[in-house]
């Protein structure tokens, strides 16, 4: 047996098609979410390689875990850039400090026995 509900006053429309309608928005927002942050995902990276001597892979670490960080959240298209900023400011940080250390630090040889 098959139900239909209308949500109409009338009864003339069914309920499956205002899902349908309703599904279809929802999606164009969420892509239009999802291209938000990869264009700004995007516009991050190429500031931040220019920027800093950081190397490419933890850049783009650092970028992921912004994202998936920001998806956590009701507004993920505007927490993204500020949380991605601080993200990619951290990783030049860790970066120069490490350079620092390298230079230092004397480079131990093996020695021959």
């Amino acid at each position: 047996m098959k139900l239909t509900t209308t949500n109409s006053i009338n009864g003339s429309e069914p309920k499956t098609q205002t899902g349908t309608t309703l599904r279809r928005t929802c999606a164009a927002c969420y892509q239009k979410v999802v291209a938000q942050i990869n264009a700004a995902k995007e516009r991050i990276f190429a500031e931040s390689q220019q920027a800093f001597a950081a190397p490419e892979r933890l850049l783009r670490l650092a970028l992921n875990e912004a994202e998936a960080i920001a998806w956590q959240t009701t507004y993920p298209h505007l927490i993204f850039p500020t949380l991605a900023t601080e993200k990619i400011q951290a990783v030049a940080a860790w970066n120069a400090n490490q350079q620092s250390v390298r230079r230092s630090s004397p480079v131990f040889a093996p020695t021959a026995r």
